[in-house]
């Protein structure tokens, strides 16, 4: 088996991280850097204190090595620092303050490690009258707008799992934004702090329904717009068997062939004329209604009228599209999605399973050269 950080390709092969141990967006983040190759340490508490999830399954720790520490003992910080002198990157999800209290902070890392990137994951951001308080990922969306848009008008918005706000809106910005830091440190010889807020991202993500909203071609309500479901041919449809399909059929050739496939030539003008999107949308759930997923999916198998199946979890790793292209994964007896983006020249590949607390504690201290991470701290 591969050891991270020796021999390992990836366009971040040689890349150093430290992820001080958290939940969502964080561990997230580090899981995408230790999938593009870089050697992420995991820096455990004695406790755990993670999500009630068995560590063994937790596919957001692979490809990273762990070590645990705990940072309120005497000698802890020490231990972080230590590995901080040696690293490029850290991540840290604490509310603002925590790290400063103890004894890990932006200052105290830099000034072991002026080229550090400081990678700073939260859901307010560290300033701000609520840069204190305690959320999640719905209450970061719901401010921001996101969450608004989301669902059936005249019902509660829905909710997108975490997806929008702690993966979207934190973790990618954030591996954005400390890449974009390492770019600016290897070059010049700075490292910097990096604020990456699930509300700043979250935002950041609707700036193309902003654009819309102010050329006057967006509602600022659920389901009366071309992207949110008020399109009758941008949508969902149930079949017979209880299924669905999604349709996606936006741009007038796609939009024909749609309406080809499905025998609906006497509603097709409607495509054009908003008042009669009731009377399409109703014809078109009837027609879906007529048939079963496999039915449909078949219908639409070859054409370019941009129709899918909406598929689980479970079925998804078995869409012939996804498995001739290797989308998922099994590793360790675990399916999972495999790395992503992909790279010509420094191919990536999930190369360990997900890493066990303290597991590599020793293997550590070695590698990076901190022998006194393998010496326990003192309780205060």
């Amino acid at each position: 088996m591969a050891v991270p950080g020796k021999g390992v390709n990836g366009p971040l092969a040689g890349v150093r991280v430290v992820e001080l141990a958290g939940i969502g967006p964080g561990p997230f983040a580090a899981m995408l850097l230790a999938d593009l190759g870089a050697d992420v340490v995991r820096v455990d508490r004695p406790d755990g204190g993670g999500l009630a999830i068995d560590p063994a399954c937790d596919v957001t720790n692979r490809n990273k090595r762990s070590v645990i520490v705990d940072l309120k003992a005497d000698g802890g910080a020490a231990q972080v620092l230590g590995l901080v002198e040696r690293a490029d990157i850290l991540i840290e999800g604490y509310r603002p303050g925590v790290a400063e209290r103890l004894g890990i902070g932006p200052e105290d890392c830099h000034a072991r490690n002026p080229r550090l990137v400081y990678g700073r994951m939260t859901g307010w951001g560290q300033q701000g009258p609520l840069a204190q308080r305690a959320g999640h990922d719905i209450a970061y969306i719901a401010i921001t707008g996101t969450l608004g848009m989301i669902g059936n008008p005249g019902e509660p918005p829905a909710i997108p799992a975490n997806l929008v706000g702690d993966y979207a809106g934190g973790s990618l910005y954030l591996v954005v934004g400390v890449l974009a830091a390492l770019t600016h440190a290897r070059v010049h010889g700075e490292g910097q702090v990096v604020d990456a807020a699930i509300v700043d991202g979250a935002a950041h993500l609707s700036a193309m329904i902003h654009g819309m909203l102010a050329a006057g071609s967006w509602q600022d309500r659920r389901g009366a717009n071309l992207l949110d479901g008020g399109c009758p041919f941008y949508g969902t449809y149930e079949t017979s068997d209880g299924g669905y399909m999604a349709v996606g059929s936006l741009e007038q050739q796609f939009y024909d062939e749609f309406i080809a496939l499905l025998g609906l030539a006497e509603v097709a003008p409607a495509r054009k004329d908003l008042a009669r999107w009731d009377e399409l949308r109703e014809a078109v759930a009837a027609r879906f209604k007529e048939r079963t997923r496999e039915e449909w999916t078949a219908v639409f198998e070859g054409s370019d009228a941009c129709v899918a199946p909406v598929l689980s979890l479970r079925e998804a790793p078995a869409h012939p599209h996804l498995a001739a292209r290797g989308t998922f994964t099994d590793h360790g007896g675990i399916t999972q999605p495999a790395p992503a983006p992909r790279f010509s020249t420094t191919p990536t590949q999930v190369r360990t399973g997900p890493a066990q607390p303290g597991a590599d504690t020793a293997e550590v201290a070695r590698d990076w050269d901190v022998p006194a991470l393998a010496r326990p701290a003192q309780p205060r």
